[in-house]
């Protein structure tokens, strides 16, 4: 009897543990729980403690709510000039409705990886193999446009897609490496002759500048040397000017006309000095009686402009 109701007693206690774990439930963070009461949806648990009935209620799916990245496996796309182009890339999406989550598709991964895979054919179908290298962001957004459209129904937000690889045939990358070192000789020759263009517009810049300044310093020279000259003229005429008048002031200052006659007398005998003394044969007036007239004449002029 004792041993019988100890089995009784172990039995009741391993079932309340079980019915305890059945029914007590714990939903971590990030995490929805798909609930089905007699085989059919009953209600999305979040997270918490919940409380589930036991052998009528049943955890049928777990969801994570974080966001998932998933690897689209690479295939073959044919582009619009019939180059075939490996892709591989990564999608990132998110549940957001558990319940569609669990029975809109009965494998929404696979389902969201297929659908990748075909929109991408689409997209690059529809671009040149220059583009497709050019326009990454473009098929990203299509690619994502697509997708997220059908996976609504699968309780499924597709966040963005990534290209992580694009790989032509060997051919086309050496015809594109080819195309590339031309492009870059290319590159270097016009500015290597930019350079030589520039270096004669430098030197003939440079020259025309030179003999600009050389013609303005010539110019500023000569005008220099006019100034000079007039100033020197103009000293000059004004010296003499001055001489004059201080010669007029001294002739009619009392005494002034015998000294005119004087000085007359003397630069007539001085020039026919020096005239003895340059020529071999010297010509004397027939009249010495010239001089005094000569000398009178001179006078009369001085009276004339004192007059």
């Amino acid at each position: 009897m004792f041993g019988s109701a100890s089995t009784t007693a172990v039995l009741l206690l391993i079932v309340a543990v079980v019915f305890i774990v059945k029914t007590v439930n714990v939903v971590p963070q990030q995490h929805a729980w798909v609930v089905e009461r007699l085989g059919k949806y009953h209600a999305t648990l979040g997270p918490g403690l919940k409380i589930v009935l036991p052998f009528i209620d049943r955890i049928a799916y777990k969801h994570s709510l974080k966001e998932i990245p998933l690897d689209v496996p690479m295939q073959v796309c044919i582009t619009k000039d019939n180059t075939q182009l490996e892709v591989d890339g990564i999608l990132y999406f998110q549940v957001t409705d558990p319940m569609r989550a669990s029975y809109g598709s009965s494998n929404y991964i696979s389902a969201i990886s297929q659908l990748a895979q075909t929109t991408l054919r689409s997209v690059i179908g529809r671009m040149e193999l220059d583009k497709t290298f050019e326009e990454r962001d473009l098929i990203n957004h299509a690619v994502v446009s697509a997708i997220d459209e059908s996976a609504t129904n699968w309780g499924v937000k597709v966040l963005r897609y990534e290209i992580k690889d694009l790989t032509p045939p060997r051919e086309i990358l050496h015809a594109m490496q080819s195309q590339i070192t031309a492009e870059r000789e290319k590159r270097a020759l016009i500015a290597a002759s930019e350079g030589r263009k520039q270096e004669q517009i430098n030197i003939a810049t440079g020259e025309r500048e030179a003999a600009i300044a050389r013609s303005e310093g010539e110019k500023q020279a000569a005008i220099n040397r006019a100034q000079g000259e007039a100033a020197a003229i103009l000293s000059i005429a004004t010296a003499t000017a001055e001489a004059i008048r201080q010669t007029g002031a001294a002739i009619r200052e009392p005494g002034g006309e015998d000294a005119v006659n004087l000085k007359v007398a003397e630069q007539y005998v001085d020039a026919f000095a020096q005239l003895a003394k340059t020529n071999n044969s010297i010509v004397v007036p027939a009249n010495l009686g010239d001089m005094s007239s000569l000398i009178a004449m001179a006078m009369q002029v001085v009276k004339s402009q004192k007059s």
